[in-house]
């Protein structure tokens, strides 16, 4: 006897040995088939979708739960268009968040709807003896104010305040870490609100060290929400590189630096796993810290590496010898040159033909860059809806003759490279399908079109989010179509992205997300 059986939808597979079904059983989680394999079979329960569409269930191969979560229950200056207004948001939450010398994080900080940089002795006019520190909402930068600074290892480099990638990370090191249960309660609200928009797996890209690393412990506030059944969605989390670190391993396996016990991408179950060996070569460009090989527009400066390129090439190079996935952050083509040729070096070590290394971002990819993705086998894991808010500001920092080869799409599947669609939430709005109208338009919520040669279609886009993401994350034998055998996670649209106009697909109501067969939530509501 079947557990559910859905019947009257119109449900798209994504498999192209059967794309289109009305009906699907589930029995303990998974799928036992589609169609006449189970429209006669009992079933405990028979949910009639009213011709409802079905997915399968999206998958974010690139967010930040924690991050999310925290910053959703910290003070906030975003909306603030003027300094003074900022300044007068960061006293109020200054005077009501714990006594002098205790620390006030406040979020939403972005340099671009001020016009400036705030500066340290701004804040210390309004932070009433507290310590602040604004975090910038590409999570590439922070401000803080005085009695910050004066904690800081001498050689810390800053200006008026303002500090950037290793920079900031050395402020974050002050503040951590994060408590196992603080963490938690962040995880969970931040996988509902995914759930809310059809999301049933995610990667969480960077616990443990680097920029956004909470705690040298941080896999344990995952693991105590799954032992507590209160991790809402599947989870793969990709521990920083800096976690890292010589063990005495056999010479004959060839390690030069692991995490202990050798754990590595693999370890895990359905629902919480360990995933790729995440890693940052550079900045952002909201934060203008992208490596560029060229100068952004108008200036002469052209971002920068987050650290001595050798030290960047033997992380990358050491991570593959370990036997890892690699996530390579790369947003600048600088960046992505570094990357390639680090990867190309490390397959020239010991071959691999299946690590299915990633560049996460992948925001500024020349032409002559493509072919190399192809022929590294790597995947490009993009974020659309950075264009679809930020893009007209990229490009004008772009500058005409690069704003096109940014967050590509139809570049990277013409050259065979497998496009994977993800949202780096909460730097930006994380709704699949919003993400997939931009992939469709290409343009920016003024409507000014970024890199239209770039668009692909309907479905391409949304195998990013489904085929392309359960490849990036090792996931395509139990995830990303719907098949018999597959993992009974879907989610229920109240239109089909396939036949309405592309302008309306980002507002296509999620009715329903189901989780191993159950659901996990209706009509959005967390």
């Amino acid at each position: 006897m079947l557990c559910t059986r859905l019947t009257n939808a119109r449900i798209l597979t994504m498999d192209p040995d059967h794309p289109v079904a009305r009906e699907l059983g589930i029995w303990q989680g998974r799928i036992v088939g589609l169609d006449e394999a189970v429209s006669d079979l009992p079933a405990r329960e028979v949910v009639d979708l009213q011709g409802a569409t079905v997915l399968p269930g999206f998958i974010d191969s690139h967010v930040h739960l924690a991050w999310t979560g925290l910053k959703a229950s910290s003070p906030s200056i975003a909306g603030c268009e003027r300094a003074e207004d900022a300044l007068a948001a960061v006293e109020a939450a200054a005077s009501r968040h714990g006594a002098p010398g205790a620390w006030v994080h406040i979020g939403g900080y972005d340099q671009r709807a001020l016009g400036r940089h705030l500066t340290a002795a701004e804040l210390d006019r309004v932070s009433h003896g507290r310590r602040v520190f604004l975090m910038h909402d590409s999570g590439h930068a922070c401000v803080v104010n005085s009695a910050v600074l004066d904690l800081l290892p001498p050689g810390v480099p800053h200006e008026d305040g303002l500090l950037v990638e290793s920079a900031m990370g050395a402020v974050r090191r002050l503040r951590l870490p994060y408590a196992q249960e603080e963490l938690a309660d962040a995880i969970e609200y931040a996988g509902r609100v995914c759930l809310a928009e059809g999301i049933t797996a995610c990667a969480e890209a960077g616990i443990g060290a680097g920029l956004l690393g909470h705690s040298p412990v941080e896999l344990g506030a995952y693991q105590l929400l799954r032992d507590r059944g209160r991790l809402p969605l599947r989870v793969q989390l990709m521990p920083g590189a800096d976690t890292l670190r010589p063990l005495g391993a056999h010479e004959d396996d060839g390690i030069p630096r692991a995490l202990d016990l050798g754990l590595r991408t693999g370890f895990g179950d359905d629902w919480l796993s360990v995933g790729a060996l995440k890693i940052y070569t550079d900045g952002g460009m909201m934060a203008r810290t992208a490596a560029l090989t060229a100068p952004y527009e108008g200036t002469d400066h052209t971002g920068q590496l987050q650290d001595d390129p050798e030290h960047l090439t033997s992380l990358i190079v050491d991570g593959h010898l370990a036997g890892w996935q690699l996530a390579v952050h790369a947003i600048g083509d600088r960046a992505a040159d570094l990357a390639l040729d680090a990867l190309e070096r490390a397959q020239a070590l010991r071959p691999r033909t299946d690590a299915r290394h990633r560049i996460e971002h992948a925001g500024l990819i020349r032409p002559d860059q493509l072919p190399r993705f192809a022929r590294l086998g790597l995947s490009a894991v993009v974020q659309p809806n950075f264009l679809r808010y930020f893009g007209d500001d990229y490009a004008s920092i772009m500058g005409p003759h690069r704003a096109p080869w940014m967050y590509r799409g139809r570049g990277f599947l013409d050259h065979g490279v497998t496009l994977v669609g993800s949202s780096d939430r909460p730097v930006t709005d994380g709704s699949p399908l919003r993400a997939v109208q931009f992939m469709v338009e290409r343009a920016s919520v003024s409507g000014g079109l970024i890199g239209p040669e770039e668009a692909v279609t309907v479905d391409e886009a949304l195998r990013a989010y489904t085929v392309g993401g359960a490849y990036a994350c090792r996931w395509d034998d139990s995830a990303g179509s719907l098949g018999p055998g597959k993992r009974a996670d879907l989610v229920v649209l109240g239109d089909d992205p396939r036949s309405v106009d592309p302008s309306r697909i980002g507002d296509i109501e999620v009715v329903a997300t189901f989780v191993d067969g159950r659901e996990a939530t209706r009509g959005g509501k967390l």
